[in-house]
């Protein structure tokens, strides 16, 4: 049965396990993150599809089930799972997505690779994922793409569904021309995405840049704009973007630019740590800590997400400041990914060594100033620091928005608020009224934030984690999912001038 809304993701939509010697297709441990969060659309249409790809020996064996059939909470859906090599997720993935594509769209110019790049390869998978898709897509279904390991799906689609409404969301930021012109790709990737109805971003300044680009690459026309939203302007902030990109045309053609950050599950992480054995674990951790401050500084080990800037800053402020030693910590979870990639290898080992390094310097017998830990930590446990913490410090060069900080709001006790220390260059950054801004490339801006943050009154702290808890809610999940499916329904029907087959969405 094909289907009113596919969903095209690299990610499979549920945790796989084997359990004697069967596989099992479990559903993902935790409702919060953006699998679930896309999960929670398939349930709006009539039929929902999902499209990944799964690792395989030989793609061509007969007994490898393309297409399997998932029922959960989220209802009964396809997945569609395209046998990719070893050798092509290598290619598609670590290489050109990963080592092309992820330096140039975090600004990091100098970490772009060309050379291993097999365009013949990324573009053979792309074309793979739109073939998928096409098959499980009714004629006028709506086919929504994520990511830019994806760019190219959009245009083999258009193809294949001339009448479907095809969506693409970035989940990433997006460099302006002078950075995203370094692409020898630039031309056939921006063709690809002004085939879309519509081309989603995290924030205004994001598609800002993609309108730019596209107006570089194409000469495409601004047909219409907006004043962004006061929830969407953090004053002084340096992402922050007056006006915001509706609409762009070219040829006769129009793409509408979609500006809609994702949020988290609000009521979920609020609801856990009120739970209570997490209560009873931040206990605990209160326990051992004693009169002790924690700062609490989650993120994955990339050279985008600032652990580096973050450790430093920590050393410098141990050596400023004698009187602190023993009375504050550092908790850096730095979750490892992609380990097989040298460049993610070097800032794990970087990360390892400064970590030596401070605690060697100003450590004692019974106080570590560091401690690192470097594999995931299930939701529960990590909800518990981020309420007994006393300080957030989330310090990311470059991200396109970084959830991180809302579960930290989201799990904040007004009785004991904390500080939430932000970098100006994370995307959720014009979202979160009540942070600390910093600029994580000026150490003057990464130690006063500390500063700050350490000595911050009651009164003060309560006032700014009201703003921030607020915020976080306005743009949790259900606005998110809101906010999406009013969109696609507003395309279908310019489309096709009829009513869509997703259904109204629930009230935010």
């Amino acid at each position: 049965m094909k289907s009113d809304l596919v969903i095209v993701y690299h990610r499979q939509p549920y945790e796989e396990v084997i359990e004697d010697g069967k596989v099992h297709y479990r559903e993902n441990s935790s409702p919060n993150g953006i699998v679930p969060t896309m999960k929670g659309f398939l349930g709006q249409a009539d039929r929902g599809a999902w499209v990944a790809w799964k690792e395989a020996e030989d793609p061509a064996n007969p007994e490898f089930e393309r297409v399997i059939e998932i029922s959960d909470s989220f209802g009964t859906y396809s997945v569609s799972r395209l046998p990719l090599t070893k050798e092509q997720v290598k290619s598609f993935y670590h290489v050109t997505s990963k080592e092309a594509f992820w330096p140039i769209l975090h600004g990091f110019k100098e970490r772009y690779n060309y050379d291993p790049v097999d365009w013949p390869t990324f573009r053979a998978v792309n074309w793979l994922f739109a073939e998928a898709a096409a098959q499980q897509a009714t004629d006028d279904a709506v086919i929504w793409i994520h990511d830019y390991n994806l760019w190219l799906v959009p245009g083999y689609l258009r193809q294949l569904k001339p009448n479907a409404t095809i969506c693409f969301f970035h989940h990433t930021p997006f460099p302006g021309p002078d950075m995203f012109n370094v692409l020898p790709w630039r031309e056939e990737i921006i063709n690809s995405l002004m085939t879309c109805d519509s081309v989603g971003f995290h924030i205004p300044r994001y598609a800002q840049n993609f309108a730019a680009v596209v107006r570089s690459i194409k000469g495409a026309r601004l047909v219409s704009e907006a004043e962004t939203p006061s929830t969407l302007s953090a004053t002084g902030v340096a992402l922050n973007d007056r006006r915001m990109p509706l609409m762009l045309e070219h040829m006769g053609a129009t793409t509408c630019v979609h500006t809609n950050p994702v949020g988290v599950n609000f009521d979920y992480i609020e609801k856990l740590a009120n739970k209570p054995e997490v209560a009873e674990r931040v206990r605990e951790i209160r326990a051992e800590l004693g009169d002790t401050k924690l700062i609490l500084s989650v993120s994955r080990t990339d050279y985008t997400k600032g652990n580096i800037e973050q450790l430093e800053a920590f050393g410098r402020l141990l050596e400023r400041r004698p009187d602190l030693r023993g009375k504050v910590r550092l908790m850096l979870v730095s979750v490892g990914a992609n380990r097989n990639m040298t460049a993610y290898a070097e800032v794990q080992e970087a990360i390892e060594s400064l970590v030596g390094r401070i605690n060697g310097t100003f450590g004692s017998f019974d106080w570590q100033p560091v401690t690192l830990v470097s594999q995931a930590i299930p939701l529960a446990q990590l909800v518990a620091y981020y309420r007994a913490a006393d300080i957030a410090s989330i310090t990311p060069l470059a991200d396109g928005l970084n959830l991180v900080a809302s579960e930290f709001c989201a799990a904040r006790d007004l009785t004991n608020p904390g500080a939430l220390i932000l970098s100006e260059f994370a995307g959720c950054a014009v979202l979160l009224d009540g942070a600390i801004p910093v600029n994580p490339f000026s150490h003057s801006s990464m130690d006063s934030g500390l500063e700050q943050a350490l000595a911050m009154g009651m009164e003060e702290a309560s006032a700014r984690m009201a703003a921030l808890r607020r915020s976080a809610r306005t743009w949790d999940i259900a606005a998110w999912t809101h906010s999406e499916i009013a969109h696609f329904r507003t395309l279908q029907r310019e489309r096709h001038g009829t009513g869509p087959k997703i259904a109204p969405a629930p009230a935010a």
